[in-house]
């Protein structure tokens, strides 16, 4: 049986599993922990990879090999294929004044945003990789002048596992490139122009390979998949299908679909990026989910198991307390100085079980606002597939289709992102126009009246946030 091992260096740890390339079954995995930051050492994410391959007892049996990384992490290389600084991640909002000047360089309001959306599918916010290196031009141009190449994380790390050496060996995926606001997906180039515009020249970046193609080899003689970014990673590894609309709650939160055709929306609430199949994901993403549950429990001294039972003893809508979960800034609306905020606070709302309610409901509501969007834009919903940390809580299963008011499809537990690596590394060993068809895990479908006084009171209380400086 010919074995394939899939990647997912994501925010806070690195997955690998090994699975069977003709049926997807899984044979082991391992994992390893990343430092907390939104600026990291690559290198960090190198020993995360070694020490969960290790666990995952090692790679010398594999056929094939894929990655898939956090999005839009800018990683920048001197002439000796050196790292110049930690990578800035996509979590790091202090490029938002570049975003601003970037749109801005390109057409007054909306006009330039526009120009943005038609040449690259997506507005530059502060988590894209072109923001960063206006960033890194007007704050530290010493390492801006030593950059010879910039790359994101999952081409590093498929970079580093070639053993490659020379800047002309990196390479990426239509899926992650789409992702850093130089490359376009309607047209499938780089936009070289605009990276130039950012950082002040032009400079090395990754040979963009389809999805089968060959990336490299590991020195075992293993094939290297291209990879691809996280999110598009996720929607392979559930098996979405034109049609669905893939509800991820992990560190970030994201809202997708697979479409047919590339999307570009001006107001910069939908990223037009593409998939890991040829395809194009719309995309919505918020940089609060999980962790409102973290910083919920934290807050009230419990576990996520308990946060979720008190959360579900409250009646939908807890009584009218809202949480507004910006609590690290936010992308989608873009407010990245904004804080969070907790609204309808009376003597009947100061419970646990109201303030577990407010966050479970505050970070759907988020996301929903993405679905709307995303549903906007053309996107079609036959069916919402929740997946990620957060839809392991019991509360924000039953919750999810009160404030998205349809039913929604959870699969088992499970790596999918890591999963859509190695389907992608099978694919590359089997070859074909079409990748392996892996079988679909068990799902259950939670279902529940809609709630519009969730999404009501949310909105009005959205709506009185502002941005404000964070120290």
């Amino acid at each position: 049986m010919a074995l394939v091992a899939g990647v997912d260096s994501s925010t806070q740890s690195c997955k690998v599993v090994i699975r069977d390339a003709e049926t997807g079954a899984l044979v082991r995995s391992g994992r390893a922990a990343h430092p907390d930051g939104t600026e990291v050492d690559p290198g960090a994410w190198w020993d995360a990879l070694g020490s969960a391959i290790t666990e995952a007892g090692g790679l010398d049996d594999v056929a094939a090999v894929a990655v898939a990384g956090q999005q839009h992490g800018m990683v920048c290389l001197d002439e000796a294929g050196e790292v110049v600084r930690p990578a800035l991640l996509w979590n790091d909002t202090r490029s938002a004044g570049a975003a601003e000047e970037l749109v801005e360089e390109l057409g007054d309001g909306e006009a330039g945003r526009r120009a943005w959306a038609e040449a690259v599918g997506s507005v530059p916010v502060a988590s894209f990789t072109v923001t960063k290196l206006r960033w890194l031009a007007r704050h530290e141009p010493e390492n801006a002048a030593r950059v010879a190449a910039v790359c994101l994380p999952h081409d590093w790390l498929t970079w580093r596992l070639g053993g490659a050496t020379g800047l002309d060996a990196l390479r990426t995926d239509r899926g992650d490139a789409s992702g850093t606001g130089y490359w376009s997906p309607a047209t499938g180039e780089y936009r070289i122009d605009l990276l130039e515009r950012a950082l002040g020249r032009a400079v090395a970046v990754p040979t963009v390979l389809g999805p089968a193609e060959v990336a490299g080899r590991l020195p075992s003689g293993a094939l290297l998949g291209p990879g691809t970014g996280d999110n598009a990673s996720a929607a392979f590894g559930v098996g979405a299908v034109a049609g669905d609309v893939v509800v991820s709650i992990g560190t970030s939160g994201t809202v997708f679909s697979v479409a047919d055709t590339p999307a570009a929306d001006s107001s910069g609430t939908v990223a037009g990026f593409a998939d890991a199949t040829g395809r194009f994901l719309p995309l919505v993403c918020t940089l609060n989910a999980a962790r409102v549950l973290d910083a919920a429990a934290a807050m009230l001294g419990v576990g996520l198991d308990e946060l979720a039972k008190l959360a579900l003893s409250t009646p939908a809508g807890a009584d009218g307390l809202v949480m507004v979960p910006y609590l690290e800034g936010e992308r989608t609306p873009n407010r990245p100085l904004a804080t969070g905020a907790v609204h309808g606070l009376t003597l009947r709302t100061s419970t646990p079980g109201h303030l577990a309610r407010a966050a479970v409901e505050g970070m759907l509501c988020a996301l929903a606002d993405g679905l709307d969007a995303l549903l906007a834009e053309g996107a079609t919903a036959n069916r919402i597939i929740l997946v990620g940390g957060g839809a392991r809580s019991e509360a924000v299963r039953r919750i999810a289709p009160e404030v998205f008011g349809c039913p929604v499809l959870v699969p088992e537990p499970g790596e999918y992102v890591a999963d859509g690596a190695a389907r992608q590394a099978a694919w590359v060993v089997q070859g074909g126009a079409e990748p392996p068809a892996w079988s679909a895990g068990e799902s259950r479908e939670y279902v529940g009246a809609g709630v519009p006084r969730i999404r009501e009171q949310y909105a009005r209380a959205r709506d009185l946030i502002l941005d404000r400086p964070t120290t």
